[in-house]
């Protein structure tokens, strides 16, 4: 079953967009309050010239932002939409704020006190999303509190044009960069040898290496992809959404410890990180069983 589409909004209008749902109802926790509360499905920031459209929708609960640009029906869409999802509403303090037109589903995080003059400024035109992302903490917060990503996520593309990826529930490992077959192909056995290996360890010793089970996608439809474009070609689907995407770009296959550019897709979407080739398995499972969020890895 397909998810209900956006509505459309009027000129000045952005969607404001609850993802977390109690038996049916809309959560926005501190959100609403905040903005000065519910009118007409309207929430009317005062003394500013933008209008947060409500929009809810059962069927919404738990969608991840990075599928938002899916569910778009107008043109132009908007410039981008606020997502009150359950990490706002239990885990923290900061709405979602999902790019829809210059690369749309990358996200960055704004915490609740900061997001009337954010939106302010995103709308005239003195900040722009890049500047957001350029601007998060480890964790996707917009001059968060805590440390700088160790690798920033980028926010250029080379091109534009990406066919959606496949439908799957595990890791996809995507080749992104064509230009060392030899190294391609080392990683592609190192997933086969380590797939391939059966009985029990030489020792009782606890070993924390974890296989990467991934679904790999060699295809050069996928050349110069980014993170930050991936969230949006991940098929907007309930029954099929990886754990995370990794991609193989020019900096995995040009050094020994084959760097993935690892990318997420709930947390904040599109946000990257670079993780071994060896250590992804690990990460893979601790994000499944969220036993750690992707900015512990960052």
């Amino acid at each position: 079953m397909p998810y209900p589409k956006l509505p459309r909004t009027a000129p000045g209008e952005l969607p404001l967009i609850s993802t977390c749902y109690e038996k049916g109802r809309a959560q926005w926790g501190r959100v609403l309050p905040a903005l000065g509360g519910e009118t007409r499905r309207v929430v009317m920031p005062p003394g500013s010239g933008i209008r947060l459209r409500v929009a809810k929708h059962p069927r919404w609960d738990s969608l991840p932002g990075g599928h938002m640009p899916a569910l778009v029906q107008q043109q132009p869409a908007p410039p981008f939409a606020v997502l009150v999802d359950s990490a706002c509403v239990y885990g923290g303090d900061g709405v979602l704020l999902v790019d829809l037109r210059h690369i749309p589903g990358r996200g960055v995080r704004v915490r609740i006190r900061q997001l009337r003059s954010v939106v302010e400024s995103l709308a005239g035109g003195s900040l722009h999303f890049d500047d957001l992302v350029r601007g998060m903490d480890r964790f996707g917060f917009y001059q968060g509190a805590n440390d700088q990503p160790a690798v920033a996520t980028p926010t250029t593309v080379a091109r534009t044009g990406f066919p959606h990826l496949p439908a799957v529930e595990e890791t996809l490992l995507v080749r992104t960069d064509f230009s060392d077959a030899a190294s391609w192909q080392a990683i592609v056995s190192f997933l086969d040898e380590a797939s391939a290996a059966e009985g029990p360890a030489e020792d009782d010793t606890f070993s924390e290496a974890v296989d990467l089970i991934a679904t790999v996608v060699d295809d050069r439809a996928f050349e110069d992809l980014q993170p930050p474009q991936v969230p949006a070609l991940v098929p907007c689907r309930i029954s099929a959404r990886p754990t995370m995407v990794a991609l193989a770009d020019a900096v995995t296959m040009s050094g020994p410890e084959r760097l993935l550019f690892v990318v997420d897709l709930y947390d904040t979407p599109g946000q990257a990180a670079r993780i071994r080739l060896d250590e992804a398995g690990l990460m893979a499972v601790n994000l499944e069983l969220s036993n750690m969020d992707f900015g512990d890895f960052v």
